[in-house]
């Protein structure tokens, strides 16, 4: 069975866990033990019944406050696809966790409050999940019993959905009107839309497309093999292994590579995960590299093919996400970290800020708190980058205060593409 893995987005209040939470109650994933607890927190909480919203809200504040906070993962199986579920938070205070749970889906499951419609935290959530790499929205139109069913509050989420989707350049996106209190159009169908005649959010989400996360961002857009050292070994008998995760495309024996941001030139000897040598390394394994020459290499460093080979900078153009409330400007300093190398770095213009409303670039000179922007940082230590579109490893990093060691960005090398919008809209 392939895997696919989606991240549940929205704004506060929408249904999110809930949603989540009825989708793993009635494809039964979930054990006798799980269940009761659940009861017990819901019998605590002076709930009739069972909330299922508890089945992803674990923290004892979540539950106390009735908000996600931190990212839940729950993983499900169906007989023919297997699921890796991250449910974000959708408060604005903790937008940064969403970005979180988004940066390795190949999926969004946006939740959208049907009777309020399409909120400014939900645009965000889009925006941000689209600017990360996630193609493929089903979006579930929640809430439906509240206005009666009705086909207009449905037809509303499918118009605003569907120009935001064509502005951020998504490849699909779904929309289901669902009530995911009482499960219709969830994972089964219900007889409250007979007017609506496509998929349950669980036949959407086996019908998406997916793959390795690592790999949906690698061979088949043009990326070649990377492999960030993490780690330098000591081989018995001699010499140094270099590990770290695949990503990009495969590694074979023989294959040339560069060493960057150093430069140096080699050849693949050796190939192993834990104890087993290999002829080749895909996409998504944690391996050990061994070189055919003895060659300056340390934790930071990149391994890549010599063909098509990472572009080595000292000044980063990128799309950031602000996630600190002291506002990012010109001169600010701060840690950035690429993959496996951390570099100091300084801020040398604030140039664009992204209105999650309209889709546009206004000009800028600061990111206030989940503000959107693009920014041009200049670092200390050469990296190596691709663009964000072509490899979501090496086309990612996050800055870091290096006051405090809060992560205060996630960035994405490159510029956000935004489709001009419609004349008739």
């Amino acid at each position: 069975m392939d895997l696919l893995r989606f991240a549940a987005v929205g704004s506060v209040d929408d249904g999110k866990s809930t949603l989540i939470g009825r989708l793993l109650h009635d494809t039964k994933q979930l054990f006798d033990d799980q269940l009761e607890a659940v009861e017990a927190a819901s019998r605590r909480r002076g709930v009739d019944g069972i909330d299922l919203s508890f089945v992803t809200d674990g923290l004892r504040a979540e539950r106390e406050q009735g908000i996600t906070i931190d990212v839940a993962y729950r993983y499900a199986a169906t007989p023919t696809r297997k699921f890796v579920i991250a449910d974000c938070p959708g408060h604005v205070q903790y937008t940064r966790n969403m970005a979180t749970g988004a940066s390795t889906a190949d999926l969004a499951l946006v939740v959208v409050d049907a009777p309020k419609g399409l909120r400014e935290q939900t645009r965000r959530h889009v925006c941000i999940a689209a600017l990360l790499g996630v193609r493929h929205l089903v979006v579930a139109a929640n809430k439906m019993d509240r206005v009666g069913w009705d086909e207009t509050a449905y037809r509303a989420v499918v118009e605003e959905m569907a120009h935001l989707a064509s502005r951020l350049g998504l490849a699909t996106c779904v929309v289901i009107p669902v009530s995911a209190l009482h499960g219709d159009n969830v994972a089964v169908r219900g007889g409250s839309a007979p007017w609506y005649g496509g998929p349950t959010v669980l036949e959407a989400l086996e019908a998406a497309p997916s793959g390795a996360w690592a790999g949906a961002h690698g061979d088949h857009r043009g990326s070649l093999a990377r492999l960030p050292v993490q780690w330098v070994l000591r081989r018995p008998g001699g010499g140094r292994s270099y590990a770290g995760m695949v990503n990009g495309g495969s590694f074979r024996l023989g294959d040339r590579v560069v060493v960057l941001p150093g430069g140096q030139t080699s050849t693949v000897s050796g190939l192993r995960t834990v104890d087993t040598p290999m002829e080749e390394a895909p996409v998504g394994l944690s391996v050990s590299l061994d070189l055919a020459d003895d060659l300056d290499v340390s934790r930071g460093d990149l391994v890549a093919g010599v063909a098509g080979a990472p572009e080595v900078v000292t000044e980063l153009t990128a799309t950031v996400c602000w996630f600190a409330a002291r506002p990012l400007a010109v001169g600010d300093q701060y840690r950035v970290k690429h993959t496996t190398r951390v570099t100091p770095g300084r801020v040398t213009s604030v140039d664009r800020r992204l209105d999650v409303n309209d889709l546009r670039l206004d000009d800028a000179r600061s990111l206030g708190e989940n503000d959107i922007g693009t920014v041009t940082i200049e670092v200390a230590s050469p990296l190596a980058v691709d663009p964000y579109r072509r490899n979501r490893i090496t086309g990612s990093f996050v800055l870091i205060d290096p006051v405090t060691n809060a992560t205060v960005a996630a960035g994405m090398v490159g510029l956000p593409e935004l489709a001009a919008p419609d004349p008739g809209t």
